[in-house]
Formats: structure tokens, sequence, C-alpha cells
């Protein structure tokens, strides 16, 4: 079910006059259609006097939202941002659209959970640069076959510190576990990064840690060549982290979104 609202409210008995209204339905249903699916979305416009919309000028832009599912395959526990003082295009809004007329910033939070990652790991667009790779550090310990790493488990620890689990196919040794700790920081306020990445050895059979050992660190670079924000980002939004932190089991990022213009669709 998708829920629409606004932090103040969307009615007159509320006190939001017109151009509130008006501003809130069309950024509701603009918003809507940037997700896949949302189990919630909550979005605020506040353009005080009304006037100030007619040269198409609002003060302030909320969104909210639970459940967020981008692109089909990747989903957001929580995503809310806010921006300062926006210039749209009038005409847009009369016609039930939200154009800008020139770019603007938001300051973004996103939290994925533990479940969230892990899903992500399996969507086609993460297997495709996990499976059948041939790098040379790779063929030599499968005799010139391509390798892929499955069944991958990411466990979300204090201090940004994470384990992780998986599996390498290699033709001479059937299926190899690779378990590995690491600190997950930014790098250029858009890559992911695993620093420090150990192996743990206790979690693979002795007659496999030397093999196993030298997978977790193609695997260590791989995931390091992997995880980029402009990968994700919607058809003119550019998200950038400032900082993240674990939670529990939740992985939380704190940044700000260029926005050059409003997607139409996810």
């Amino acid at each position: 079910m998708v829920m629409f609202g606004g932090f103040a409210g969307t009615t007159a008995n509320s006190g939001t006059d017109w151009g509130e209204q008006m501003l809130n339905t069309v950024a509701s249903k603009t918003i809507r259609h940037l997700f896949t699916r949302s189990e919630s979305v909550e979005v605020s416009v506040r353009c005080f006097p009304s006037s100030k919309l007619l040269q198409g000028s609002i003060d302030n832009f909320k969104m909210s939202g639970r459940g967020l599912v981008i692109r089909r395959q990747f989903r957001a526990d929580e995503m809310s941002f806010e921006t300062d003082a926006v210039s749209l295009d009038f005409g847009s809004v009369l016609k039930g659209e939200m154009r800008l007329k020139q770019p603007t910033q938001a300051i973004a939070r996103v939290v994925l959970t533990e479940s969230d990652i892990n899903q992500a790991f399996k969507a086609e667009l993460v297997k495709q640069r996990l499976e059948n790779i041939s790098l040379p550090a790779l063929t030599e310990l499968s005799g010139g076959e391509p390798v892929s790493f499955t069944d991958i488990e990411l466990k979300l620890q204090p201090n940004n510190r994470i384990q992780l689990f998986a599996k390498a196919d290699l033709p001479t040794h059937g299926l190899v576990p690779v378990s590995l700790t690491s600190t997950v920081a930014v790098e250029r306020r858009r890559r992911l990064l695993f620093k420090n990445s150990q192996f743990e050895a206790d979690s693979v059979p002795e007659s496999l840690q030397a093999v196993s050992q030298t997978l977790t660190g193609i695997l260590d670079e791989i995931l390091n060549n992997m995880v980029d924000l402009d990968r994700f980002n919607l058809d003119g939004v550019t998200m950038r982290i400032n900082r993240l932190e674990t939670q529990g089991d939740k992985l939380i990022f704190s940044g700000y979104a260029q926005i050059d213009r409003i997607p139409n669709n996810p």
C-alpha cells in the first residue's frame, strides 16, 4: 500500500493554502513514480504566500519514505531529503508535473538494513559483476576457467565494521568458503570502500584456508571496484555521501543530492 500525505496536512482545515495544496498533490504524484514500490511516502511543500508560486518560487520541499524499491531490485528501508528554496516552472505545475528552472541541492539520508544489502547482492546488476569472472589471479587458481562468487552474506557490526561470507566456485576445489572482516568507508563521496580487510580463517576448513585466503583478497578487490553510487543514481539526481555509520542491523548514509531535474520514472 502506498500512502501519501503532508507533514503539515493537505486540507484547507489544516491551514494549508491553495498553493501548498496543489504543490503537495503534484509532488506526491511525481515522487511516487520514482520508485518501483513503496510502503509509505510523505511529501511536504512549503510556499507562503501562494502568490510566490506564480513566479515559480517555493520555500522548502521535504520527502520521507519507507520501504522504497529503486529499479525493481534495490530496497531502502528509509529515505528522506529536504531542500531550501526551489525555483520551479509554474507552467509545469499546472500540467501536474514538477520541472526545475535551475538545479538545486537537498540534504539526504538513506537507511539500508542488513536484509536490504544482502538482497541487493542477489540483484542481476550485482550478480553479473560477481559471476563468471576471468581475472588472471582467479584463472590461475581455476585452471583457466571463469570463477563465480555466490551466496554472499554480509553482517553489520559496530564501528562501521562488517563481516562478509561467500562461496567461490572453483573447478579444481569445488565450492570454497570465503570469509572476511572489514571497515566500510567512503571515498570521494560516492564510492563505498572496504578497508583494512582481514581473512577470517576460523570460518574455513584448514585444508582450504590457503586458497580461501587468496580468494578473499580477490573478492575484496572486486567489491572495492563495484559499489559506486553513480551506478544507482536516478535520472537527473546525483547522490553524494558525507558520512556513513552502522547502527545495529542498519547502515545509515548521510549526504546530499544534486538535483538537475526531477526524473519522470525510476
